[in-house]
């Protein structure tokens, strides 16, 4: 099992690029290792264990994008941020789609490149935080922080975390949760999806963050709260 001690992976063929990179990585306390090739890359992720890796979207003429989708298929779950100067939406969507866990946008503060890395190779490690959702106070809690939610994000969580790690289609929310309240459109599902999320920012304090899965729904992904059903005795 890697651990944060464990050596950052880069991935990019310009050397000027990762000379940069390791350079600020080390001024930073953090290891870190480069390929400059799709190839060798692969076979590092397989011979050593990384606590994270830098993989820039383009590597030479080959895709950095390919690259995580095959990490992820032969089931390396180190964290990965990409890297690139393509700001566009759907080149962010394709890369965390891809399996990547976070997209830094060229040029970057180093200071959050090397935030958003801690922040991915903390969630990584086994030693997550577990929540705990009361139904009767309607609180979220957690070692780190504590939130009070609505009733209708209460059981919206409730619901996603009963199914922790399985997609859940928007309709199938919908029908157990607001079609008997005589709501009449699906949109709602997603309305309350974005107020859980505002709420849980940061996730990782929580343990876990609600994802997007396209074409399939919303799945709640990390360790799923513990559900408290405690009502005081009158």
């Amino acid at each position: 099992m890697s651990s944060i001690e464990d050596p950052v992976l880069i991935v990019d063929d310009d050397p000027e690029i990762t000379s940069a990179l390791s350079r600020g990585l080390a001024l930073h306390g953090l290891r870190s290792v480069s390929e400059n090739r799709v190839d060798t890359a692969l076979e590092r992720f397989a011979d050593t264990a990384l606590s994270a890796a830098i993989i820039d979207v383009m590597i030479g003429s080959d895709s950095g994008i390919d690259l995580v989708r095959n990490v992820r298929n032969a089931g390396h779950r180190t964290p990965i941020l990409m890297l690139s100067a393509l700001s566009e939406v759907e080149d962010r969507a394709r890369g965390l789609e891809a399996g990547a866990d976070d997209y830094v946008v060229k040029p970057f503060s180093f200071d959050e490149l090397v935030a958003r890395l801690k922040v991915q190779q903390r969630r990584a490690r086994p030693d997550k935080p577990r929540a705990t959702l009361d139904m009767a106070s309607w609180i979220l809690a957690s070692d780190h922080r504590r939130v009070e939610l609505t009733e209708r994000e209460v059981n919206l969580l409730a619901l996603l975390s009963r199914h922790a790690g399985k997609p859940m289609s928007r309709e199938t929310v919908f029908d157990q949760l607001w079609a008997s309240q005589g709501a009449s459109s699906e949109n709602v599902v997603d309305v309350y999806v974005g107020y859980l999320r505002r709420k849980l920012d940061p996730a990782q304090e929580f343990g876990f963050e609600i994802k997007t899965i396209r074409n399939q729904g919303f799945m709640l992904d990390g360790t799923a709260p513990k559900i408290s059903q405690h009502t005081e005795q009158q």
